[in-house]
């Protein structure tokens, strides 16, 4: 009787437990949404589709969503085309600093976009180092490379943005893979490229359409780097939201806008979670490092030197650039950038020194972590078997903040969070609530492969040998998935540091954060302006990356995919 009652309680429990995140999800994020739709297609209180007959008939938006989709297409091609070698590298070799420079790798994902188009102007702008140093050598009197407001800087932007989440995902599930079969083959007369081609390859297809699908996903809904980068030529559906939303004020066709994005991601998601569930395998006992190689002869130098170089140059050399521009002014080396950060020589009200935008990011990122832990964890356990029907529906749910205008969900916050019973629009808890939003798909995407790898025949066992639930949980599936919480830990972290979208909407003047801060400086005219936006870019890297490092450095193994 006692052990019913106990059991009783314990399902109820977890039921008000599941319906924490739910209920996050509808206050937070639908509720938003809706209070958007409803001013937009209902201003009088009727119904009024006037806004989507408008999109139906312009051939501007059919011209925006077809250069969205082929721009996502060929940036994803050329992201995974490079991205495999160095996946094959780390999943097939040990060499020194191989967790560090994974960690950095992943830099360019979680920073700002304001800091990676800095990065690029830095580099291959008009007046960028790449440019300068050209004329300096050839005394050319214009810059050789006109790369600016073009496709081609949109592209490898993207490139740039998104090849650590390939390289994750693909060496991650490469490094779990025997090469037994391989090695068959080869014995039996193929050579590499047909072993690789016709074994590899195939085995290696959930990791790559898993990669490939999110990938066009950040890409189908970029924003910054292409209104950036791109200029007035180029408009993504998110750009082309936020111009309608900011620009014109013109909620209904922005909202339509974002109706018809989100119903493009949610179907793109639904394909994610169903592969990427197809990724999950009961756990080795056997090290993933047994399967790894030291780099011993002259060709596996060449091949793990080769890939390096080829890392450093797509991914250091930007922020390098960054770097250097920060530190450089119109008479050479200088400190001044960094020295005028502390200084409000305007004496503005709004001034807020760097060190306190730092401590503003850093309170902000660890709130965020805590809620998105907790809330992911438990989400998590609701998607642990993969076969249900509540776990097909509510995985790609639960990732639709990844593929939700930032812009959209910041007006969102501003109309429907400013009155009771949810007058939060000046409250602090708001900005980490959105980063929250934004936080929980990289913590469930870490977690749940744990999850769902463990065999259950060691909770069996427990459970046999007396251990309730609780105990179960304590014993054997939280040490196996520490690590990836831990994971998903660093991602919360990180990607709030570096969100952008809609805390510019929601952020109190007197607590912005690093890459508010960074984007009153570009704001603002002038070379001084435009040099601390470069030094403010550059300390919120040094912080993201310190971060990321220190963590990969307690992280053993490679749970989850990114």
């Amino acid at each position: 009787m006692t052990k019913t009652y106990v059991s009783r309680i314990t399902h109820h429990v977890s039921r008000i437990t599941f319906l924490l995140p739910i209920l996050f999800f509808i206050l937070f994020y639908f509720y938003p949404l809706g209070a958007i739709f409803k001013l937009s297609f209902a201003p009088a209180g009727g119904l009024d589709t006037s806004a989507l007959a408008k999109l139906v008939r312009n051939s501007h938006y059919l011209r925006v969503l077809w250069f969205t989709t082929w721009q996502a297409a060929v940036s994803t091609l050329l992201t995974i085309a490079l991205a495999l070698p160095g996946a094959y590298i780390f999943a097939r070799y040990d060499f020194a600093g191989k967790a560090t420079i994974k960690a950095v790798s992943t830099l360019p994902f979680v920073l700002p976009t304001v800091v990676v188009a800095n990065a690029f102007t830095a580099l291959l702008g008009p007046r960028g180092l790449l440019n300068e140093q050209l004329m300096a050598w050839f005394n050319l009197p214009h810059p050789p490379i006109q790369l600016t407001h073009t496709i081609w800087i949109i592209l490898l932007a993207h490139i740039f943005y998104n090849y650590s989440v390939a390289l994750r995902i693909i060496s991650s599930y490469w490094q779990n893979l025997p090469p037994d079969l391989e090695h068959a083959a080869k014995m039996l007369g193929a050579s590499p490229a047909q072993a690789f081609w016709r074994v590899t390859v195939p085995l290696l297809k959930p990791a790559i359409v898993a990669a490939s699908v999110l990938v066009f996903i950040f890409c189908f809904t970029s924003f910054g780097v292409v209104l950036i980068l791109g200029g007035a030529k180029f408009a993504t559906i998110e750009v082309e939201i936020y111009r309608q939303a900011v620009n014109l004020f013109n909620l209904p066709v922005a909202a339509t806008l974002s109706l018809i994005q989100i119903g493009f991601t949610f179907g793109l998601m639904w394909l994610y979670t169903r592969t990427q569930s197809n990724m999950a395998r009961p756990a080795k006992l056997k090290s993933s490092r047994t399967l790894q190689r030291t780099v011993r002869t002259a060709t596996d130098r060449r091949i793990v030197g080769g890939n390096l170089a080829l890392m450093l140059l797509m991914l250091a050399t930007p922020l390098l650039a960054l770097v250097l521009r920060s530190f450089w002014g119109e008479n050479g080396f200088t400190l001044a950038f960094y020295r005028e950060l502390f200084i409000n020589r305007r004496g503005s009200l709004f001034f807020v020194p760097p060190a306190e935008a730092v401590f503003n990011s850093t309170a902000i990122a660890l709130t965020t972590v805590i809620f998105a832990v907790v809330l992911g964890g438990i989400i998590v356990l609701m998607l642990t078997d993969a076969r249900s029907r509540r776990a097909r529906w509510l995985d790609p749910l639960f990732m639709l903040p990844l593929a939700t205008s930032a812009v959209t969900l910041g007006f969102g916050y501003i109309i429907a969070l400013n009155k009771p019973p949810l007058n939060l629009r000046s409250s602090l808890v708001l900005v980490p609530i959105a980063h929250t939003l934004v936080a929980i798909p990289f913590v469930i995407r870490s977690v749940l492969p744990a999850v769902r790898s463990i065999n259950p025949n060691l909770r069996e066992a427990a459970a046999v040998l007396g251990a309730s639930p609780p105990k179960v949980w304590q014993t054997v599936d939280f040490p196996l998935i520490r690590r990836a919480l831990l994971v998903g830990a660093v991602f919360a972290f990180t990607i709030s540091m570096g969100e952008f979208g809609a805390t510019v909407f929601i952020a109190r003047p007197q607590t912005p954060t690093m890459p508010v801060a960074i984007f009153r400086f570009l704001g603002q005219p002038g070379a001084l302006n435009y040099g601390q936006a470069l030094a403010m870019s550059t300390l919120l890297m040094l912080v993201c990356a310190v971060g990321f490092i220190a963590i990969e450095r307690f992280r053993l193994g490679d749970e989850g995919e990114f």
